[in-house]
C-alpha cells in the first residue's frame, strides 16, 4: 500500500499548533514560578526578544509563514506587523512596568539593549535587516516553488541576490560583535 504524503497545508497547521504548544508551555511554565500576569508578560517580552534582537526571523515566521501558506499574505507583510507588535509590547512595559524585565535571563538583557541605545539598539537595527533580509528570501523561494516568478534564477537577479546574501553575512558579523559586547556573563550572573 502506497504511503501518502500529508498536504503541505496540514503540515504547516500541525507545525503551527506544535509551536503554539511551546508558547502555551512555557506560558504555564512563567505562570506557575511567578504568577499568570507577570508569566504572561515575561513570555510576550521573550517572544519580543526573538523578533527584535536576533537576525533572522524567527519569531515571527510563527505566524510569517503560516500565513503565507495558509492564507497567501506575503510574509514580509505580517513581519511588519510583529515588529510593530512586539515594539509597541516593550513601550508599554518599559513605560508602565519595566520591573518585568527582571523575571528571565532573556528579559533582562532585553531591557539592557533597550534602555542602552548606544551601541545596543544597533542589535535591533541589524536584527531588523537581518530579519527582513531573511524574510524576503522566504518570500522568493515561495515564489519560485509556486512558479510565480520564474526569472529567479536569470542571471542579473542571481547576481543581485548575491549581494544580499554577502550583505547579510555582513549583517550577521555585526550582530554577533555588538552581541559579544554585552557581556551576556554579566547579565547570566546577574540572576543568581
Amino acid at each position: 500500500m502506497l504511503h501518502q504524503a500529508k498536504h503541505p497545508k496540514s503540515q504547516v497547521t500541525i507545525k503551527f499548533a506544535l509551536l503554539c504548544a511551546v508558547l502555551v508551555g512555557y506560558f504555564l511554565y512563567l505562570g506557575l514560578k511567578y504568577d499568570f500576569a507577570t508569566g504572561g508578560v515575561a513570555a510576550g517580552l521573550t517572544w519580543s526578544f526573538f523578533v527584535l534582537c536576533t537576525p533572522i526571523a524567527d519569531a515571527g515566521f510563527l505566524l510569517d509563514f503560516p500565513l503565507r501558506v495558509l492564507f497567501g499574505i506575503r510574509m514580509v507583510l505580517s513581519e511588519v506587523a510583529v515588529w510593530a507588535l512586539a515594539i509597541g509590547l516593550n513601550g508599554t512595559v518599559l513605560a508602565m512596568v519595566p520591573q518585568y524585565y527582571d523575571t528571565t535571563i532573556l528579559t533582562r538583557l532585553l531591557h539592557q539593549i533597550l534602555i542602552s541605545p548606544w551601541p545596543y539598539w544597533g542589535v535591533i537595527a541589524l536584527s531588523g535587516v537581518g530579519t527582513f533580509l531573511s524574510i524576503r528570501f522566504g518570500d522568493e523561494l515561495m515564489d519560485v516553488l509556486h512558479h510565480r516568478d520564474r526569472s529567479f534564477f536569470h542571471a542579473h537577479h542571481f547576481k543581485y541576490e548575491l549581494i544580499l546574501i554577502v550583505f547579510f553575512v555582513a549583517v550577521l558579523l555585526g550582530y554577533y560583535e555588538l552581541i559579544a559586547s554585552l557581556g551576556i556573563e554579566a547579565v547570566i550572573e546577574g540572576q543568581g
